[in-house]
């Protein structure tokens, strides 16, 4: 019983650590790792869409309107705003959710 009364101590403290461990480190992991994640992804999506708008702006030049890169600009800025029109339309407003909630 007592020669057995250092394993049981060791083996306590080995499961108490894991508890910590499974408590706090894993989530932690897992928050910085989405954080991680959700960065690159949202880099790779600006540079994505960068250079689709630079081919866009480049193949209406060449080929759509002969030179004239302001009238591909328009274009593009015209699809652009339109994005972002459809975008804000779709938005919840959360200041109107609250009141109507209190």
């Amino acid at each position: 019983m007592i020669g057995d009364l250092p394993a049981r101590g060791a083996d306590w403290v080995d499961t108490l650590v894991e508890l910590l461990r499974d408590k706090t480190v894993r989530p932690l992991t897992l928050a910085t790792r989405a954080v991680v994640f959700g960065i690159i992804i949202f880099a790779a999506a600006v540079v994505t869409v960068v250079l689709l708008s630079i081919t866009l702006i480049r193949l209406l030049t060449v080929y759509a309107f002969d030179g004239r890169v302001w009238l591909s600009d328009l274009v593009v800025g015209a699809v652009f705003v339109t994005l972002g029109i459809v975008a804000w339309s779709q938005r919840t407003d959360s200041s109107a959710t609250a009141e109507e909630s209190a």
